[in-house]
């Protein structure tokens, strides 16, 4: 057989019998096809695998033991709704413990509000003793100014009051400077201490909300696909415990062999038949790491097949070049051994077949392009060549066994 193949790739004549040579051959043992006209098509056949066009991933935001598991695996669920619940004593005692912080804050907070207030009020009465200790100063030494320039008073008793007087002035001042120091000290205590607060309130939340997350609900509405959990199980943070598939759409993923990793690109387009009806494909991502084949995803261009499921298998027809008229023959067997440079073709009445020099061009699973020696309407034997490829014709015995 080896050395058939590489006769035919080599000059056709080194190849071709002798005149006269010719074969009777049962008509039943043959593949018959016709040549036509129509439009060609490179593309190959994949298998694409049906999963849904979106799928939600379920992972442990916390670690803890699986304390109750809520729902089944193909449950159907609505967004939020809780499917299991984890333990975490670890956890559960460090809220505590910062409850506790928070509390015992905002005690001093209160504590330390009221001592400034305190603080405060002692201070303004002590400016109200001085005040009215000043006012008594200033009457005393005004009185005295009266007296001392009608010389009825002492220089001394006049020089006395005076400095009661601006001793009474300053004391004032030094105390009122005493007050607006200690507001300002009181609202910066005060200012840090509501901060520590907010700070501690908000890691509060934030711990309440890592204890809700031991409650695991689902993120969007869709159909539980999977889910591993089971009561006692311990689980670490960022474990896989399922997934859900959303019930908008499905897609097809499939492989394409890496000999056409150049020829694929997003938004080629292919097609699926199922029940007899074909269905458009276009492809929406192309995955960057080759592993068993190019992996890319396809999405229906329209309405999809109705009642696929998950896991399902599809025929992919995916286009590699537009569509183009050509004369095409049908794939056989006959390629082996000619490799496309020669095949027998029928004569008028279909008793004979003539072996006459053809070219093929591009390919596809189903037909090859015809190039030269064939024309639209010509008959054709496809099937294998192998035990009469060295004959010039073959006689078609519709009798013979």
């Amino acid at each position: 057989m080896g050395a058939l193949v590489l006769a035919g790739t080599g000059v056709a004549g080194l190849y071709w019998p002798r005149p006269g040579q010719r074969l009777h051959v049962a008509a039943s043992r043959l593949t018959i096809s016709p040549v036509t006209r129509g439009n060609f098509q490179e593309f190959t056949a994949i298998d694409g695998v049906v999963q849904p066009l979106r799928t939600v991933y379920l992972d442990a935001v916390e670690a803890g033991t699986v304390q109750q598991v809520l729902v089944e695996e193909g449950t159907t669920l609505t967004v939020g709704q809780p499917l299991l619940r984890l333990a975490n004593p670890d956890l559960q005692l460090e809220m505590v413990n910062r409850e506790t912080a928070v509390y015992d804050l905002m005690n001093n907070l209160r504590n330390t509000r009221n001592q400034l207030l305190q603080n405060r009020i002692l201070r303004q009465n002590q400016l109200a003793d001085i005040d009215f200790q000043l006012a008594e100063a200033r009457r005393v030494f005004d009185t005295n100014q009266v007296l001392y320039d009608q010389k009825v008073i002492a220089r001394q008793d006049y020089l006395q009051s005076q400095n009661a007087y601006r001793y009474q002035v300053r004391r004032r001042q030094l105390t009122q400077q005493t007050l607006r120091q200690d507001s300002v000290t009181m609202q910066q205590q005060l200012g840090t201490m509501q901060e520590s607060v907010r700070r501690m309130t908000s890691n509060l939340a934030l711990m309440r909300r890592k204890l809700d997350d031991l409650l695991l609900r689902a993120p969007v509405g869709g159909r539980l696909s999977s889910l591993a959990a089971e009561v006692g199980e311990a689980k670490t943070r960022g474990q896989r415990l399922g997934q859900i598939d959303a019930l908008a759409g499905v897609k097809l993923h499939a492989a394409v062999d890496e000999f056409y990793i150049a020829r694929i690109g997003a938004g080629q387009v292919g097609e699926v038949v199922v029940d007899g009806q074909a269905y458009a494909l276009r492809v929406t991502k192309i995955f960057a790491q080759v592993a068993k084949g190019l992996q890319i995803d396809l999405a229906f261009t329209g309405t999809p097949p109705p009642g696929l499921r998950r896991g399902q298998t599809l025929p992919i027809r995916l286009a590699l070049s537009a569509k183009a008229p050509a004369v095409l023959l049908p794939k056989g067997g006959f390629y082996q051994q000619t490799v496309g440079n020669w095949a027998f073709k029928l004569g008028a009445d279909g008793s004979r077949a003539q072996r006459v020099a053809i070219r093929l061009g591009r390919q596809n699973p189903d037909y090859y392009e015809v190039l030269a020696g064939l024309q639209p309407g010509d008959r054709v034997v496809t099937s294998s060549y192998e035990g009469y490829a060295g004959q010039q014709e073959l006689v078609l015995d519709n009798h013979q066994p």
